[in-house]
């Protein structure tokens, strides 16, 4: 793959020619984006709770679940049987949204609840793509 750098800014109203800086990466997305192949599975995010960290309703989130959870990591969860994506604080054992309409969630001592993966990296797609369809 071919990897043009463009530097752009909002607000701009022109920049230089893309191919004046043209650059091939020894490397292709899957290695720009997955340290660990065999423990690394995609997810879409479904709905606004974590709007605050970069992370909207239908972008891809790259879950590792070879990383291990640390304070404040945006994780991947089982919680009571449902998959949710949250900020994890250890210290105070809660799951945090990065919306403030969003209420923080108490993991207690009853609850079911596994790590299923750390969130790497998020991707935002603009325009609509037939592999990620729902039917």
């Amino acid at each position: 793959m071919n990897i043009i750098p463009i530097s752009a800014s909002a607000g701009i109203t022109g920049f230089e020619s893309p191919a004046a800086e043209y650059t091939q990466l020894p490397c292709n997305l899957d290695q720009l984006l997955v340290e660990h192949p065999s423990s690394t599975f995609i997810g879409k995010a479904c709905g606004d709770s974590m709007e605050g960290v970069g992370i909207f309703d239908g972008d891809l989130l790259i879950v590792d679940r070879y990383v291990t959870a640390t304070h404040n990591d945006i994780i991947v969860a089982n919680f009571n049987g449902e998959f949710v994506c949250k900020q994890l604080d250890i210290r105070r054992r809660l799951l945090m949204s990065a919306n403030d309409k969003v209420l923080p969630v108490v993991i207690n001592d009853f609850d079911n609840f596994t790590v299923e993966g750390v969130v790497i990296r998020s991707i935002r797609c603009h325009r609509p793509s037939h592999l990620l369809s729902e039917s």
